[in-house]
């Protein structure tokens, strides 16, 4: 595999940046959510902010192993072949995020 450019405008690249910094904003963000309802939650708001977390990781490497694959089809074939791993796993951390975030407003509701 070569690593020059395939593409001038670098769209492989650009991609794996966005979804790197998508990536590290749901990691992020399931941490926070952790941290703010582990006081109503508790144990269930530490485990869906690390498994949160730990999505948004698999995310970040399922990523960069789809870049190293389009970029070696592109200098192959010139045809773009890309997984739904990243997708899949970035839909889930969300879900995992919009779960403590519900838990968080169902246990406030409760509390009141």
């Amino acid at each position: 595999m070569t690593d020059a450019v395939f593409d001038p405008g670098l769209q492989p690249e650009r991609t794996l940046l966005a979804w790197r910094r998508t990536s590290l904003s749901f990691g992020l963000a399931s941490l926070v959510a952790m941290r703010f309802t582990a006081e109503s939650l508790g144990l269930a708001a530490v485990i869906v902010g690390l498994v949160g977390a730990g999505l948004a990781v698999g995310a970040y490497f399922a990523a960069a192993i789809g870049y190293r694959r389009a970029h070696a089809s592109l200098h192959r074939s010139g045809a773009l072949e890309r997984g739904a791993w990243p997708l899949a796993l970035a839909t889930a951390a969300a879900l995992m995020l919009g779960a403590a975030c519900a838990g968080y407003l169902v246990m406030g509701a409760l509390g009141s």
